[in-house]
């Protein structure tokens, strides 16, 4: 079947797509073979495919192809996360458009409208990353609400609350007044922001005096209990034991003292809100100060707020700032920049706030997972090592983990309550276990189902994922089924360094916990895909792609080029559009390099010539070579060096080489023999090509044999090492150079190639003449001449110390030639002196840097050699 004059992308992605899929391809089940396993970062179920998807989804089927392709069993499992915050928003938004309010539903009518959006709109990216040619186990699926994942984070939750490692607690939290639920630490951005530092005059009852306090909350003033200051602080002394009146609300708080409070900043006295402010609350804590909530959950100010009940924290601020200035308690505003904490989801300015949440103590359990990263015996490896710090920095610092959100949409917490007090609850699996654990501790037999009120919270979306690894194959509910045994640990995980806690480090910790060994072997952390300008790829910004187009535009093959071009290992990615084009041109290279081969027209009859059969000795040597390098740069996911050393491999040696090499003469046959050698090293190269472009290797594989399913690409054998042969290739590397020299000359004397030209040469190299042939074809030479003296009338040139020449008697006209030849020498004589008067410098020699000084060495050597060649061809020309 004769391969069409040009690639056509769109075509041909969706017909193999549809083949593998037709003929299982990506579907794994345990057998005798090694097993290599990627679990999938579940994206958002809410989530469409972005450029940071396509770069971490391209690196796993890379690697996964590769794997197939060596003979592993495959196995590289998708699946999305329920993204508590995110969904709810979303459902809560389209619940909006429809007029209805999610506070007028009851938990099951809102989750009802929730699995609705998800079964209409979730998903969607997995069917995108089909677009670009990711080979997941499809029928392996997963997602974080599934009912058996559920029922496993359930089990888990139970587990550990029996061990003691979960307890409810009374805590200072991140509260997310959008989402209106707590947010873990890790879950907060910081960001630096300009506000204003407000200063107010407090009056001490009792006196005409007054002491000013600074702060960037004026609002939360009804919040206040208490003032600090410093005890070593003599401005004040005369406050001790007094009380101070706070403005507006006229409430009367104590002057405590603690050495907690600057003396240096503001104005050296701190007002003490211990509901709003975890340091306040340590403070009040201490002094056994009264706690005041001023917010609703929605950020606005409540019934303590007094006339500014209702308005939001920040419409507050500036009202409450505006009395306290008419009134004369705002003294001066200055400009101040602080860090204000964000949360991650909804881009809201958290706000601390007490709640009784559900809390997982992590110090111990994170000891194993600190030594599998960190501990002299290893087990896990972090890509590139640098994130070892980052591990070690949150690890070393771990807090207990804040599990349990104000959400509806995410696994109901398991614990059910049976009476008045806080204490009188119980922890079960079921309703039913939950019962007869209530009687017993309630001493009450006579308790109903009915009495038991679970606890309305969810848990934290990551107190799923974090079981992913081991969830996915139900190794929490069934710890001895064949699929937990034979995939798990897994082999790699590709991710963004931005959740090396949020996920990563905690599936490390799970894994110890639960299966008593490491989740995966090691961990590749991706970079940032950016723009040219080194901005963050964002919606706001307008500068992220998007990613559809792409692969519309350029195929998804030239997607996955350009992406990996661009991205050394654990840097961020500058993209830029201009690598997809490239990526692009390399397939079509690829492509047109099959059909100059196929377009060749074969004779049984003809015998190999010399030229061809050296050509493939040393075509295949220079593939061993470059295997070695590919295998090397993969064991150390270098990737992107993987691509550009195949790139190189097939535009340069296969292309601008080999197959000049051993393409018969215009309108001429090859021989059988070539021929045949030719087509294997075309499939090595397609092998190898394949992980970084899929469809346009398995569409070319097919038109060079009509192919069973078993005996497609996907599943071949990845080329077998075998030895090389270094001489041969450093023999080509000085015959190129020949022939580049011969090329040169034909180009600037304007010498057909048509035409055959004499060539001799001073063999002082002792170079071998394996590739003289080779040599003799691409100059079309009529002989290569041996000799011990200059040719005469020639111009010549030179590769090391041998000295080549080609006749050019009657062909050009010598005049000009030694005008434009002295030109040239007294330029370059100029030059060298130039760079010889700066050598001759100590100061330059010995105060420059080394590769400097390297460089203009470097540049003599040149010079003098290029003014020897100059002066032998003017002597040549007579």
């Amino acid at each position: 079947m004769q391969i069409p004059s040009k690639y056509e992308a769109n075509q041909v992605e969706s017909k193999w797509y549809d083949y593998w899929m037709k003929h299982n391809y990506f579907h794994s089940e345990p057998d005798e073979r090694e097993p290599y396993t990627i679990v999938i970062p579940p994206p958002n179920v809410t989530g469409v495919l972005h450029m940071g998807h396509m770069l971490n989804n391209t690196i796993q089927d890379v690697l996964i192809r590769r794997a197939r392709l060596q003979g592993k069993n495959a196995c590289w499992v998708p699946g999305t996360d329920h993204a508590s915050i995110a969904t709810e928003a979303k459902v809560v938004a389209k619940l909006k458009e429809q007029g209805v309010d999610k506070n007028d539903l009851s938990r099951e009518e809102f989750l009802k409208h929730a699995w609705e959006w998800t079964h209409e709109y979730g998903g969607v990216i997995l069917e995108q990353l089909k677009k670009l040619g990711c080979s997941c186990d499809w029928e392996r699926t997963k997602f974080t609400m599934d009912d058996d994942m559920s029922e496993a984070v359930i089990k888990v939750f139970v587990d550990l609350y029996n061990k003691g490692l979960i307890y409810r607690g009374y805590r200072m939290v991140n509260w997310d007044p959008e989402a209106k639920t707590t947010l873990s630490d890790e879950e907060v951005i910081h960001e630096e922001r300009q506000g204003n530092l407000y200063y107010l005059q407090y009056k001490i009852e009792g006196s005409d005096d007054a002491l000013t306090i600074a702060t960037t909350r004026p609002e939360t003033i009804f919040g206040d209990t208490a003032i600090c200051i410093n005890p070593n602080d003599e401005r004040f002394q005369h406050l001790r034991g007094k009380k101070a009146i706070v403005p507006i609300c006229n409430r009367v708080i104590p002057i405590i003292e603690d050495e907690y409070v600057d003396v240096e900043f503001g104005t050296g006295c701190l007002k003490v809100t211990p509901a709003h402010d975890e340091n306040d609350k340590n403070l009040g804590d201490k002094h056994k100060l009264e706690v005041i909530d001023i917010f609703n959950e929605d950020a606005s100010l409540n019934s303590y707020g007094l006339h500014f009940e209702g308005q939001d924290r920040f419409v507050a601020r500036k009202a409450v700032a505006k009395e306290l200035e008419e009134t004369g308690v705002l003294v001066k505003t200055e400009t101040h920049i602080n860090k204000v904490g964000t949360s991650e989801r909804t881009k809201a300015v958290i706000e601390p706030r007490l709640s009784d949440q559900w809390f997982l103590k992590m110090e111990d359990l994170a000891k194993p997972a600190i030594k599998a990263v960190l501990g002299e015996d290893s087990e896990i490896n972090l890509f590139p090592k640098k994130f070892e710090n980052t591990y070690r920095h949150w690890m070393e610092n771990i807090r207990d983990w804040n599990i349990s959100r104000q959400l509806l949409w995410g696994q109901q917490i398991p614990a059910y309550y049976y009476g008045e007090r806080k204490e009188d609850f119980v922890v079960a699996e079921t309703i039913e276990d939950a019962l007869e654990l209530a009687k017993k501790k309630a001493s009450n037999s006579e308790l109903q189902a009915s009495d038991l009120k679970q606890d309305t919270d969810a848990l934290d979306t990551w107190f799923s994922s974090w079981l992913w690894p081991i969830s996915v194959f139900d190794g929490i509910r069934n710890p001895e089924n064949k699929d937990i045994k034979y995939y798990y640990p897994t082999n790699d995980l590709v991710t963004g360094p931005d959740i090396l806690f949020f996920w990563v480090a905690r599936m490390i910790v799970s894994g110890y916990e639960y299966k008593g060994e490491k989740p995966f072997n090691n961990v590749y952390l991706t970079g940032l895909v950016r723009d040219k300008q080194r901005r963050k790829m964002s919606k706001q910004l307008g500068n992220s792609p998007d990613a559809l187009k792409l692969i519309e535009t350029y195929g998804a093959g030239g997607v996955r080029v350009g992406l990996l071009l661009s991205s050394a290992a654990g840097n961020d990615l500058m993209f830029d559009e201009a690598l997809c084009q490239q990526g692009k041109g390399f397939g079509n290279k690829i492509w047109n390099a099959y059909r100059l081969v196929d377009g060749w027209q074969v004779d049984e009859s003809i015998q190999q010539p010399e030229s061809s059969k050296i050509a493939i000795d040393w075509y295949e040597s220079k593939f061993q070579k470059v295997l070695i390098e590919i295998e090397d740069h993969f064991s150390k996911y270098r990737l992107s060096d993987a691509l550009m050393a195949i790139y190189k491999l097939i535009f340069d040696d296969f292309c601008g080489w080999f197959l000049e090499m051993i393409k018969p003469g215009y309108q001429q046959p090859i021989d059988a023999k070539t021929l045949k050698r030719v087509i294997a090293i075309f499939e090595d190269n397609l092998k190898i090509v394949h992980p970084f472009m899929p469809f346009l290797t398995e569409d070319i594989w097919h038109y060079i044999a009509k192919r069973t399913p078993e005996e497609a690409l996907i599943v071949a054998k990845w080329p077998e090492s075998k030895p090389v042969n270094e001489a041969l290739i450093n023999e080509f590397e000085f015959a190129s150079e020949v022939i580049s020299g011969i090329r040169n000359i034909r180009k600037q004397k304007n010498i057909a190639f048509k035409d055959a030209i004499e060539f001799s040469v001073i063999n002082n190299e002792k170079a071998n003449k394996v590739f003289d042939s080779i040599i003799s074809k691409l100059g079309n030479l009529e002989a290569i001449d041996y000799v011990s003296d200059a040719v005469d009338g020639a111009l010549t040139f030179r590769v090391k110390s041998n000295e080549y020449f080609i006749p050019m008697a009657g062909s050009i006209d010598v005049e000009a030639e030694i005008k434009k030849l002295t030109e040239e020498l007294n330029y370059t004589e100029g030059f060298l002196k130039s760079v010889q008067k700066k050598l001759a410098n100590e100061r330059f020699v010995t105060g420059a840097p080394e590769q400097v000084v390297a460089s203009e060495k470097k540049k003599e050597a040149d010079a003098l050699a290029k003014i020897e060649t100059l002066k032998a061809s003017l002597a040549s020309l007579g």
